[in-house]
């Protein structure tokens, strides 16, 4: 895929980049660098492969899901500048 001067100027205006002039030809030039890169890993055969998360693999370390902090809702509250029938009372900010 080759990308043009145009594709340049509407990539720039989209993501509201100033990009001058006589840069335009040379990042045309390395996004298409980008997009033939992108276009031989489309011709990798995936098939059967696991999707992963990490090359390596590991086991991230578990606990029980216990709450440990639970009923202290006049202690949480204590440290709010307002609150109202147990939760927090903040400013409107959408009309």
């Amino acid at each position: 895929m080759s990308v043009t001067k145009d594709d340049v100027r509407k990539i720039a205006r989209l993501s509201r980049i100033a990009v001058p002039e006589d840069q335009m030809e040379s990042l045309a030039e390395d996004l298409s660098g980008i997009m033939g890169w992108i276009e031989q890993l489309n011709e990798v055969d995936i098939e059967g492969v696991e999707p992963m998360t990490s090359i390596v693999a590991a086991k991230l370390p578990m606990r029980e899901d216990v709450v440990t902090d639970g009923n202290i809702q006049d202690q949480v509250l204590a440290n709010a500048p307002k609150s109202d029938e147990g939760f927090f009372v903040v400013p409107k900010a959408v009309e």
